[in-house]
């Protein structure tokens, strides 16, 4: 027999049984639902990842001010101000093909006319933008003569600028930062959130000298020339790793640590820390479809029953067929068909719900999903997979009945 007349043949035998068909093809409809709902939430969370290792720029380090005691209670790095703008321009001396950016941070408040909005305050040198990849929306970025005179002038993130301004534009504006009057002269592309999952678009920028003396800092930190943190770019071409045992190396040798001293800084490689998140992030996806891809063999499980059952019920069909001619693969064929036809139906119907489900997902949880081609035409094919596997053994049961015994079936 031709695919098509067996085709013709399962279609009429599924028909004769709606009932029982369509909740045999139940299985496979929610497995492929769930396979394609799971891809897309696992893609969409891997995406998102994705984003915030483009966010913080590639090939970063981050060093960061050691810790302190206080009473008995030991405070987290950032709180003892070790390092220093001349760190900096040492890494950037010492370390090749490596550029490197100081920060002071703090809190401030924020007003513009009747607004106010409590944001991070950041003080920084001009090479700040280049290290951290960061462009700019409008204006301009601080010059070297802003940072050398203390000028009272700003950058702002773009949660800063929806807070106070809404649809104003803010360059030129004069805004207090904790009452420091400072002119907006730009205002920062979006860069979302960080792998840590805190707004990066929520801060405002400052010269580093105008942060230490006007705003922020204290005399001692002023003589001191102490940062919070110093960025530190890689260039491409450069070995990240080794850059990074430099950099400690460096440090050590300028804060005089003994050997088996601890450091008295934090340095962290933020690439290893993104690819970590990122494979988790797959490992994830992975696991969402696997376990979603139980549901298809239970399905499939359905199915081999079902057809056990009806290969049960047409014993005498099938002996009448073989008396009249039909060979044993013919047989096989038909039984095989109707198999893959109610996987393949049930895919369908499956992939509609799946597809539906995640948009609505996205919309009521908030979820970040995405949907491929390729994950739909996957769960499909492996509801195909499932009926051939699973319709095997029945159809192959069917085929090696004896005509003689077939018809004398009750």
């Amino acid at each position: 027999m031709s695919l098509f007349a067996l085709l013709r043949v399962a279609v009429r035998a599924l028909a004769a049984n709606t009932l029982r068909s369509v909740l045999t093809t139940l299985g496979i409809v929610i497995g492929v639902a769930a396979v394609i709902v799971m891809i897309a939430v696992g893609a969409g969370a891997q995406a998102r990842v994705e984003e915030q290792i483009r966010a913080l720029g590639s090939n970063i380090l981050l060093v960061m001010s050691g810790t302190t005691t206080a009473g008995g209670v030991r405070l987290g790095f950032g709180t003892n101000p070790t390092l220093s703008e001349d760190d900096a321009l040492a890494i950037e001396r010492e370390v090749p093909g490596v550029s490197a950016a100081p920060a002071l941070r703090g809190l401030a408040q924020l007003v513009w006319g009747n607004q106010n909005w409590s944001s991070v305050l950041l003080g920084v040198t001009p090479e700040y933008l280049a290290v951290r990849q960061w462009e700019l929306a409008a204006g301009r970025a601080f010059e070297p003569a802003d940072l050398a005179g203390a000028a009272k002038v700003c950058l702002l993130g773009q949660t800063v600028v929806r807070q106070l301004f809404g649809q104003a534009d803010p360059v030129g504006q004069t805004i207090r930062v904790r009452r420091v009057p400072c002119t907006v002269i730009g205002v920062l592309e979006q860069k979302g959130q960080s792998l840590m999952g805190t707004d990066q678009d929520d801060v405002v920028l400052l010269p580093l000298s105008t942060a230490r003396t006007r705003v922020l800092g204290t005399g001692t930190q002023a003589r001191q020339r102490a940062v919070g943190t110093i960025w530190v770019k890689v260039h491409e071409g450069y070995d990240l790793k080794a850059a990074e045992e430099q950099v400690r190396q460096l440090l050590r040798q300028r804060h005089r640590l003994q050997p088996g001293q601890d450091d008295d800084f934090s340095l962290r490689n933020l690439a290893e820390v993104a690819a970590a998140q990122e494979a988790s992030s797959r490992v994830l996806t992975l696991l969402l479809a696997a376990v979603a891809s139980v549901s298809l063999i239970v399905g499939g499980i359905g199915i081999m029953n079902i057809m056990l059952v009806s290969v049960t019920e047409r014993t005498r069909e099938i002996g009448l067929r073989m008396a009249v001619g039909a060979r044993r693969r013919d047989v096989l064929g038909q039984f095989l068909v109707e198999s893959v036809t109610l996987s393949l139906i049930g895919g369908a119907i499956g992939v509609l719900l799946g597809v539906a489900g995640a948009f609505a997902i996205g919309e009521l949880a908030g979820w970040r999903v995405e949907l491929s081609p390729a994950a739909v035409a996957l769960a499909v094919a492996f509801a195909g997979a499932i009926g051939v596997f699973f319709g095997y053994y029945p159809a192959r049961r069917a085929s090696r009945l004896s005509p003689v015994e077939a018809l004398r079936f009750e």
